[in-house]
């Protein structure tokens, strides 16, 4: 039997359009006994409270049926659509996959495992199958399972989420392949641990494993491909490219397959996320062009690289302001990257409008010194003739904070924060550097200068960021372990770390919250991002040096 895995780029909520991917994908498989797609590949994943809409529900079998009858005469599909729990009792859903052959849709599979952690909310729509889900085809008998069914196996993972395992239930049934249908978003790293769960799988029941994955960005989600197969031996048979479309067809028989290389440096899996999460994000929001700000610093600078890599640069202006207190070497770093990168720019000074507002302000400020106040106006009269520019040229704006600094508040809320979409908001500081030398070690565009000078916002004179933070190779292992690891102050002051500084940058976590809330959505790449998988209270008395 060849088994084609359908890797495609779907958009949330666009039948028509996703079943015109799925149709051409089916008609570019050649020979083979099956094609699979990825979860919820009709309506596009995750559709979130769009399942709420029991029209859309409807519309996507209507469309559904339609696809059917178009791949009559070809092989069987799998096809990833929700589908109405037709009982009174329960969720209104189940998260299905559905057979299409000879002209309709001959049967459907239920997922089983529904997650509730992190980005994921699956029980608040579905309920979950009851049983194996078997299909037997051309004389072989195939488990079909759905994303989150195979994250469980119990000789792989020290502590297990569920009580079930849906693959142990297959194997039972008789399943001699085991097949799955996923959306499983991208974080750094993920992949090679995909590999090894799914190989030690594949080896443990000696059945082959065939794995698809959504590619493309849906969101603040980046779903990175990479759909595939392994033998009974636990052998990686064929893989897809990361990143983008592609089709992979496995012979069961040989278990051969076409393994596209790739590249699983952090460095090389990040900037590609954010290249591709860019792109869609924009795209898919309707918009065309892109602008932001150019400060002189390495965040605008690696933002202005990812949009130009991935909208062009003819679709990216940059915007410098320059005030008072900014430096002739930061001019000159961001005329220097514009050139690199070929991208449009403009100059709009802010020292006069600075002056008006200090005319006006003054008798309101009488008997206030200066402070973070004056600093915040700066940033806000950036955020308001930047604005100003995206609504008159119809173009998106992209904020230009990463991870560090959205964590401890290091940003000004209706300054630097507005914006469309925050493309390195969970890039920390210290990767960030990471990312733009991997990236001037292939294509030389982010000035030398810009790498090496000290971080500044360049709000007063002779500011650092380190007037105000600890040293970000500090700050953002500090940060690793409370966000991502979910460690209480105690705990990282255990590894060595200075107490009094672990407690104020903990609590400045606590208290940037309203910030976040309020932030851009920005695009996931780390375990544990400022996203829909963050879910902290605002107004919260919990205890600040707490884990969480």
């Amino acid at each position: 039997m060849k088994v084609a895995l359908l890797q495609l780029n779907t958009t949330v909520g666009d039948l028509d359009g996703n079943a015109r991917l799925i149709r051409e994908g089916v008609k570019n498989a050649g020979p083979s006994d099956l094609v699979v797609t990825s979860e919820m590949s009709l309506l596009g994943y995750p559709p979130r409270d769009l399942l709420m809409d029991s029209e859309l529900v409807r519309r996507s079998w209507e469309v559904l049926g339609q696809l059917a009858q178009e791949l009559k005469g070809h092989p069987p599909v799998l096809v990833g659509i929700p589908e109405q729990n037709p009982r009174d009792v329960g969720r209104p859903l189940f998260n299905s996959a559905a057979l299409l052959q000879n002209g309709s849709a001959v049967t459907t599979f239920h997922k089983t495992l529904l997650p509730t952690y992190d980005v994921f909310d699956e029980d608040r729509y579905f309920e979950p199958a009851v049983g194996a889900q078997i299909l037997e085809l051309g004389g072989l008998t195939l488990g079909i399972s759905i994303c989150e069914d195979i994250w469980n196996d119990r000789d792989f993972w020290m502590r297990r989420r569920y009580h079930t395992d849906p693959v142990e239930e297959l194997v039972r049934a008789g399943a001699r392949c085991i097949l799955n249908l996923s959306a499983s978003p991208f974080t750094v790293g993920k992949q090679l641990h995909r590999q090894a769960m799914l190989g030690n799988m594949a080896r443990k029941y000696a059945v082959p494993f065939l794995y698809v994955n959504q590619v493309g960005g849906n969101d603040d989600l980046v779903f990175d491909g990479r759909s595939c197969a392994f033998g009974p031996d636990g052998r990686l048979a064929a893989r897809a490219r990361g990143f983008q479309e592609d089709l992979v067809v496995v012979d069961l028989g040989e278990m051969r397959g076409r393994v596209a290389e790739d590249d699983f440096a952090p460095e090389s899996e990040i900037w590609r996320a954010l290249v591709l999460g860019t792109r869609d994000y924009v795209l898919k929001c309707g918009f065309k062009s892109v602008l932001l700000g150019l400060s002189g610093g390495i965040d605008s600078a690696l933002t202005a690289a990812v949009a130009a890599e991935a909208l062009g640069p003819d679709n990216v202006l940059g915007v410098m302001m320059p005030s008072p207190y900014s430096s002739r070497g930061s001019i000159e770093d961001s005329e220097l990257l514009v050139r690199n990168l070929g991208i449009r720019t403009m100059t709009i000074p802010i020292q006069r409008i600075m002056h008006s507002f200090q005319e006006e302000l003054h008798p309101a400020f009488q008997g206030f010194g200066p402070d973070v106040t004056e600093e915040n106006i700066q940033a806000r009269i950036r955020g308001n003739l930047l604005m100003a520019l995206s609504n008159k040229y119809g173009s998106m704006l992209l904020t230009t904070g990463n991870k560090s600094e959205l964590a401890v508040g290091y940003c000004t809320i209706y300054g630097d924060m507005s914006g469309g979409l925050a493309v390195i908001s969970d890039v920390p500081k210290t990767m960030v550097y990471r990312v733009a030398r991997w990236l001037n070690a292939r294509r030389p565009v982010i000035p030398e200068s810009v790498l090496t000078k000290p971080p500044s916002a360049e709000l007063r004179p002779g500011q650092a960021d380190q007037d105000s933070l600890p040293p970000y190779e500090v700050l953002d292992e500090i940060l690793r372990h409370h966000i991502e690891e979910h460690q209480s102050s105690e705990e990282i002051i255990a590894r060595g770390f200075d107490p009094e500084t672990v407690g104020r940058i903990l609590r400045l976590v606590k208290v940037a919250e309203f910030k976040r809330k309020q932030a851009a959505p920005g695009i996931k790449v780390t375990d544990r991002a400022f996203g829909s998988g963050w879910r902290m209270p605002i107004a919260s008395r919990a205890a600040w040096n707490g884990s969480v």
